[in-house]
């Protein structure tokens, strides 16, 4: 098993995990702001039973990472539009705002934190069970010949309806159409060139399913 600190030092690893976001609740709740998305910095120190300080020191050296995963600072209108619709309440000239990719990826940096260093052996854990797990190929093919299967029918259904229904309808209005006969012409020929190119990716499908 890898050691929950590979995190700390291994950004390419912390890149891989981000998206988990699922094991934070999973060590403790994490409050979010009314916005239901967000949380500021004073919450994400709480979350992990540091001091503000301790986060904005973090941001300051990792700034460009958290940014790639959520992290921003509102000011001007941005922020006032942002405290209308969230209904926070304060007069701050910037608001730091956290995303929980973001707070994933301060718990995989913060090191003096018991649940940060928990969340990281979490995400580990998942990650060891995931590539533990054996890949049934057997599964794979099958879902393919099913989704080529549904592909083909999709097709023939189409086909037909352009042959039996939609160029016949065009020809009878051609037919009986003066002013706008050029334009039913143009649009029968592009329905003409769908259906033949259909025809032709099934024909294609059937060889490639026969070569199997």
């Amino acid at each position: 098993m890898i050691n929950e600190t590979v995190l700390l030092e291994s950004k390419s690893l912390r890149e891989s995990v981000v998206e988990r976001t699922e094991v934070l609740e999973r060590v403790k709740v994490l409050s979010l702001l009314p916005d239901g998305v967000h949380v500021t910095t004073a919450m994400v120190a709480e979350y992990f039973g540091v001091r503000v300080k301790a986060i904005r020191s973090l941001v300051i050296d990792h700034r460009a990472e958290l940014e790639a995963s959520g992290y921003r600072v509102l000011a001007g209108t941005e922020l006032s539009a942002f405290k209308a619709l969230s209904g926070i309440e304060s007069r701050t000239a910037s608001l730091a705002l956290y995303s929980r990719r973001a707070v994933l990826n301060v718990a995989m940096l913060l090191r003096d934190s018991e649940t940060a260093r928990q969340v990281r052996m979490y995400l580990l854990d998942m990650e060891y069970m995931v590539r533990s797990q054996p890949v049934d190929n057997s599964v794979h093919r099958l879902s393919q010949s099913i989704d080529e299967l549904v592909d083909n029918r999709i097709d023939e259904r189409i086909v037909h309806i352009l042959g039996k229904t939609v160029v016949p309808m065009f020809n009878a209005l051609i037919e009986t159409s003066g002013e706008h006969r050029k334009e039913l012409v143009a649009l029968r020929a592009d329905v003409q060139g769908v259906e033949r190119r259909l025809r032709q990716h099934k024909a294609r499908l059937r060889r490639m399913m026969s070569a199997v």
